[in-house]
């Protein structure tokens, strides 16, 4: 290890009442700074909460900022982004942390499952020296000695049939889906409060992702820890989601428990998506898509982006950026055309847990 390693210092305590959220973005924005003095306003007043052993799903399009909020969540945009807004972790404000105190959160209190396993592995190193770097750096472990036979266990522990031959190979040696399961290991090494899941099953055949899903349950069952998980994925977000938040340039357009969001989706934007899913019934040929194209990130509107795509789209919609209202005890949803009798009464998304 080097010295610049030995010198990662645990995090803030991170505390919660009981029945607080494990983790609560509150009006969260990311705006970039491009080269040429322009502005992107990348994520726009983005609110939700996750309890201890409870999944949110971010669903929504490739380019609706899920990503960029898991980011800016874990302040790794670096110096060209702006990030306003409230991210509480228990009671720890991460957005007011130096960058120092943020290091030791990283990967210890709150852990990034990366949608590709294979950048994220160094391919230089043995699976086994990754672990138990994690491990020595946020001081779970003292010794390399018990680093390693706490490694060993951890990738037991992610179903990897071998784990003492996993922990000597170099990340090549390994299957997509071994390696998704030695980053989740990695992921899960700190017990951390929070697991951010990034497109965990994207680049995963049918079985090993519902191995890969189950195993994220099993793991929530064992320590009750948080998931955040991002997915365009609608199956996905079924299988898993205790809450959806959907989202569509930058916004979230519509939140509630998982079942009531699938069932009775009340935005436009949630009601194509799930008529954009394959059924055995469909057709071949026959799939509905979603009309037009997505906007450019950072692109303004001075009303609903999605109304160019949208059939119910009104010049209201245009007009104004509508609020998320209430539409259910605990479902919002950002379309007054569906929902006209529903009333803003201030709640933020956040407040749907």
């Amino acid at each position: 290890m080097t010295s610049e390693q030995t010198a990662v210092a645990a995090g803030p305590e991170v505390t919660a009442q009981p029945g607080d959220p494990a983790l609560r973005v509150a009006d969260l924005s990311t705006t970039f700074r491009t080269n040429s003095g322009g502005r992107v306003a990348a994520v726009r007043s983005v609110n939700f909460e996750v309890y201890p052993g409870e999944t949110l799903v971010l669903l929504g399009e490739s380019g609706s900022g899920k990503s960029v909020t898991a980011r800016a969540i874990m302040r790794l945009h670096g110096r060209n982004a702006e990030v306003d807004g409230e991210v509480m972790l228990g009671g720890q404000s991460l957005l007011t942390l130096s960058e120092a105190e943020m290091r030791g959160i990283r990967g210890g209190k709150v852990a990034l499952v990366p949608q590709d396993p294979s950048a994220a592995l160094d391919p230089l190193r043995r699976v086994g020296r990754q672990l138990t770097e994690v491990l020595l750096l946020h001081k779970i472990c003292s010794a390399k000695a018990e680093a390693k036979v706490r490694a060993v266990e951890l990738l037991r522990q992610v179903g990897i049939p071998d784990p003492k031959r996993v922990f000597h190979s170099y990340p090549h040696e390994l299957s997509g889906g071994m390696r998704q399961r030695v980053v989740i290991a990695i992921a899960i090494s700190c017990d951390p409060v929070v697991i951010i899941a990034d497109e965990p099953t994207t680049a995963l055949d049918v079985t090993v992702q519902a191995q890969i899903l189950e195993l994220f349950a099993e793991l929530q069952q064992r320590v009750s820890t948080a998931l955040l998980m991002i997915t365009h994925d609608v199956l996905v977000a079924g299988d898993v989601a205790d809450v959806i938040a959907v989202m569509y340039a930058g916004r979230i357009v519509e939140t509630g428990p998982a079942r009531e969001v699938l069932d009775n989706a009340k935005h436009p934007y949630t009601r194509a998506l799930l008529g954009a899913m394959p059924r055995p019934e469909t057709e071949r040929g026959h799939l509905e898509s979603i009309p037009g194209a997505p906007p450019l990130a950072g692109v303004e509107f001075p009303g609903c982006a999605f109304a160019e795509r949208c059939s119910l789209a009104t010049d209201s919609c245009r007009a104004a950026v509508p609020e998320l209202v209430r539409v259910a005890e605990r479902h919002l949803a950002a379309c007054p055309v569906l929902n006209p009798a529903a009333e803003s009464d201030g709640t933020h998304a956040g407040e749907v847990g």
